[in-house]
C-alpha cells in the first residue's frame, strides 16, 4: 500500500524516525536524568522523587541485582501497582542488564506460576498485598530473590500511616511466608554499598517480555528489544513534540505500568521531555482519583474508554479545573462516540484515538494531536510504519476494502519467547504483523478499525481468551460444556458470556462465577451465565463460538 497517510500528516511530523544513535533505553533513561535532574520525576500520594533520585535509586536497585549474581538477559518479574517502586525497580533491571518481566498484580495462582515458569524469572519484586498469591506457587519456579515491598515504602513517614491502613483497616494484605526475602529500602541499601558495573547493551537484546494472550489462549511473552522500545518511544515523541514543552507537562498515569500502553507512553515517552508523572495506585476508586486530579495542573491524560466513562458519570468529576489540558489520549480498547462526546464538551479538548499491541510495542497508529474533535478512526501510521490490509489469502487490498490490519515498522516484536512456531504463524513472509484485527484505511490514510478478526474478548482495554475462561470453567465437576464470548458492556466494553451444559442439574450461575474467582483474574470471570441444553457444533465436533454470539 502507497503511504496515503503521510499527506494527512501534522505539521513537523517525520516520515521516518532514526534511533542509530541510540544504544539502549538504559541510554534514553540516562541522557534524560541528566537533562531533567532536578525536575520531578513522579509524584505518588504526595510523594515526589526527582529525575537526580531515580538516577540514583535505579543505580542501586541494578547494583543490588548484580551483587546477587545476576548476568546481562536473566528475567526479573515486577509485580506491583503504580507505585515509586515501580520506575526505580524498571529502569534498576534494565540497568543491570537485565529483562524485564511485567506481572499483573491481580494474576491468581495459576496465571502467575505459567508466567513465572515460562519466562524464567530468577528474581522478582511484589507488593506485599500479593505475596500470599506468590508463595502458593514460588516452589514451582526458578525464582531464587524475592523482594517483598509495603505500599507506602517509598513514601517517608507518610508511608507508615499508609502501610498500617492498608494491613490493618482495610486488610488488604493477607498473611505470607517467603523465607529469604527482603523489602525495597534493604535492597536499594545492599545496592549503594555496590558500584554498578556497565553492562553493554545492544539494540538487538531483549529489554522486557512482554505478556499476551493467544489465539490458543496461553499467555505468550513478547520479546520486545531495546531497538523495539526505544523506536516506539521516538514515534511517539515525533508525534507529541509539536505540541508538548519540555519540563512543563504533567501527565496523569492511571494505567497500571505494568501494561504496554501506559509502560511506553507515560513511562518512558514523557521521561524523553522531563515530565512530571502523576501516579495512580487505585484508578478504580473514582472518589480517590478526582481528588488526586484536584491538586495538581494536569496536562496529559491517558486511558481506556471505560476509564473516562466512570469519570465522566462521576458528579464531581465535571468540577475539576481542565484549564490546563492539553492532550487525551485513548487507547487499549475502542473509544465510544458517545463518550468522546462528553468529554470534549466537559473537559474542553478532543478525546483522541491511539492503536497498537502488546506485539508492536504497543503504538501502531495514532490521530494527529491538533485535532479538535473525534473522528471514530484508530489514527494514521505513525512514522516509519507501515499498514497494509490483507485478505485471508495474505494479498493486499484495495483502499476502504476492509481486511486484516497488518503492520511493519522497527516497533515490531523479535517474536514469542520460546515459541518458534507461532512467531512464524503472526508473520507475513514480507515481515508484516498479523494483528487478527479487521479494518480499512480512507483515501486521506486513516485507519478504522472493523471487528476483532479472533474471537478475543476486550474487557476495559485488557485481553481476554474464551479458551482460558473455557478451561476454568470445565474445571468445575458441574460442568459438560463450556463456550465463551464476548457480549457489549457499557462499563466495560465487552463482558465475558459463557453458555454452558451442565453435568449437576443444580449448579447455579452465582456458584459457577465464584469457582472461576479462585482460577481467573477479576476482568476474566464471567459476568453472564447461560445454561443451554447442547452448544451448535460443527461437522467435526468445533463448538460455533460465532452462532452463539449472533443468537446473543
Amino acid at each position: 500500500m502507497d503511504k496515503i497517510w503521510l499527506k494527512s500528516y501534522p505539521q513537523g511530523v517525520p516520515a521516518d524516525i532514526d534511533i542509530d544513535h541510540i544504544p539502549s533505553l538504559v541510554a534514553l533513561f540516562e541522557e534524560a536524568c541528566r537533562k531533567f535532574a532536578d525536575q520531578v520525576a513522579y509524584i505518588s500520594m504526595g510523594k515526589t522523587m526527582t529525575y537526580r533520585q531515580l538516577d540514583e535509586d535505579s543505580r542501586a536497585f541494578a547494583g543490588w541485582l548484580q551483587s546477587l549474581g545476576l548476568q546481562k538477559g536473566d528475567r526479573v518479574a515486577l509485580m506491583m501497582p503504580n507505585l515509586l517502586q515501580y520506575p526505580v525497580a524498571l529502569f534498576g533491571t534494565l540497568r543491570a542488564g537485565c529483562v524485564v518481566v511485567n506481572c499483573n498484580p491481580l494474576y491468581t495462582p495459576r496465571e502467575l506460576e505459567h508466567q513465572l515458569k515460562d519466562a524464567g524469572a530468577v528474581a522478582i519484586v511484589i507488593v506485599e498485598n500479593f505475596a500470599n498469591i506468590l508463595q502458593q506457587v514460588i516452589g514451582r519456579t526458578a525464582i531464587k530473590h524475592v523482594l517483598v515491598t509495603p505500599m507506602g515504602e517509598m513514601l517517608g513517614l507518610k508511608g507508615l500511616l499508609v502501610n498500617a491502613v492498608v494491613r490493618h483497616v482495610k486488610k488488604l494484605v493477607p498473611a505470607w511466608t517467603l523465607p529469604g526475602s527482603i523489602n525495597f529500602k534493604a535492597a536499594l541499601a545492599a545496592g549503594r554499598r555496590q558500584s554498578l558495573r556497565p553492562v553493554l547493551l545492544t539494540q538487538d537484546d531483549i529489554a522486557f517480555l512482554q505478556y499476551t494472550g493467544g489465539t490458543t489462549g496461553v499467555s505468550k511473552g513478547a520479546m520486545l528489544t531495546h531497538a523495539n522500545i526505544a523506536s516506539n518511544v521516538m514515534q511517539a515523541h515525533a508525534w507529541i513534540k509539536p505540541v508538548v514543552r519540555d519540563g512543563q507537562e504533567l501527565i496523569l498515569t492511571a494505567l497500571p505500568l505494568y501494561h504496554i500502553f501506559a509502560l511506553t507512553a507515560n513511562c518512558l515517552t514523557f521521561l524523553m521531555i522531563g515530565a512530571q508523572n502523576l501516579l495512580i495506585a487505585n484508578p478504580r476508586d473514582i472518589p480517590g482519583f478526582i481528588k488526586e486530579w484536584s491538586k495538581y495542573p494536569v496536562t496529559v491524560v491517558t486511558g481506556v474508554n471505560t476509564l473516562f466513562n466512570a469519570l465522566l458519570n462521576h458528579p464531581d468529576f465535571a468540577q475539576l479545573d481542565f484549564s490546563t489540558m492539553r492532550v487525551t489520549l485513548g487507547g487499549g480498547m475502542a473509544v465510544q462516540a458517545p463518550v468522546a462526546e462528553r468529554w470534549l464538551k466537559t473537559v474542553g479538548v478532543p478525546l483522541l484515538q491511539a492503536y497498537g499491541l502488546t506485539e508492536t510495542s504497543p503504538a501502531a497508529t495514532i490521530n494527529p494531536l491538533d485535532m479538535h474533535e473525534f473522528n471514530g478512526a484508530i489514527g494514521l501510521p505513525i512514522s516509519s510504519t507501515e499498514v497494509s490490509i490483507r485478505d485471508d489469502y495474505g494479498l493486499e487490498v484495495t483502499s476502504t476494502q476492509v481486511g486484516e490490519i497488518c503492520i511493519r515498522g522497527p516497533q515490531v516484536m523479535k517474536g514469542y519467547w520460546q515459541r518458534p512456531e507461532e512467531t512464524a504463524h503472526v508473520f507475513h513472509p514480507d515481515g508484516f504483523l498479523r494483528t487478527g484485527d479487521m479494518g480499512y484505511v480512507d483515501p486521506q490514510g486513516y485507519v478504522f478499525l472493523v471487528d476483532r478478526k479472533k474471537d478475543m474478548i476486550l474487557v476495559s482495554g485488557f485481553n481476554v481468551y474464551p479458551n482460558e475462561v473455557e478451561e476454568a470453567v470445565a474445571m468445575h465437576p458441574g460442568v459438560i460444556d463450556v463456550a465463551a464470548i464476548g457480549v457489549l458492556d457499557e462499563h466495560s466494553g465487552e463482558a465475558v458470556k459463557v453458555f454452558v451444559v451442565r453435568k449437576d442439574p443444580n449448579l447455579t450461575a452465582p456458584a459457577l462465577i465464584e469457582h472461576c474467582r479462585g482460577v481467573l483474574t477479576g476482568y476474566k470471570i464471567p459476568k453472564h451465565v447461560e445454561f443451554r441444553d447442547d452448544l451448535p457444533r460443527t461437522n467435526v465436533g468445533k463448538i460455533l463460538r460465532r452462532a452463539l454470539k449472533e443468537q446473543g
